[in-house]
């Protein structure tokens, strides 16, 4: 069970660059969760995944001198999640259709999810030297962070907030 919820249903066992698989197939799960609940619902699964990763990753590498296996990817989800957070938040807040999940958003969010998370520039390539589970999980969520923050500025650009 610990090694299935890291490797986020085995999609981390593909190859090559397990960590773009896991991001990708994050994606439609978050349009779901959006979907049945909104922005709360995303958030709430996100917190939890990431809680629930913490504890698998903590103990799928008890004594790993490097946590950071390739295979683990639940990471990738609770990150990618994050970076979809303003795409959710702001569609459910402006009372979309619940189903209503547009593309430039989600695409968005995954290239900029993903150039974070290869990238790990400041902050997020500090978490992922910690060496240990927290580290593991926690420069993907600065990672998903900075990703959300990038989205929420291409959405303002988009849509004329920052113009008027």
């Amino acid at each position: 069970m610990i090694r299935l919820v890291a490797t986020f249903g085995h999609v981390g066992l593909l190859r090559p660059a397990p960590g773009s698989w896991a991001s990708a197939a994050a994606i439609p799960l978050a349009w779901g969760l959006h979907g049945l609940g909104g922005f709360p619902l995303l958030a709430t699964a996100t917190v939890a995944v990431f809680a629930l990763g913490l504890w698998a990753v903590a103990r799928l590498t008890a004594g790993d001198a490097d946590p950071d296996r390739p295979e683990i990817v639940i990471d990738e989800v609770a990150g990618q999640w994050l970076a979809l957070w303003p795409l959710s938040a702001g569609l459910w807040h402006a009372g979309a259709d619940p189903w209503l999940f547009p593309w430039p958003g989600w695409v968005g969010a995954f290239l900029m999810f993903r150039l974070f998370d290869v990238w790990k520039p400041w902050i997020i390539g500090r978490a992922d030297r910690r060496r240990d589970a927290l580290g593991v999980m926690l420069d993907d969520l600065l990672a998903g962070i900075a990703a959300a923050l990038a989205v929420a500025a291409g959405a303002a650009l988009a849509h004329g907030v920052v113009m008027r």
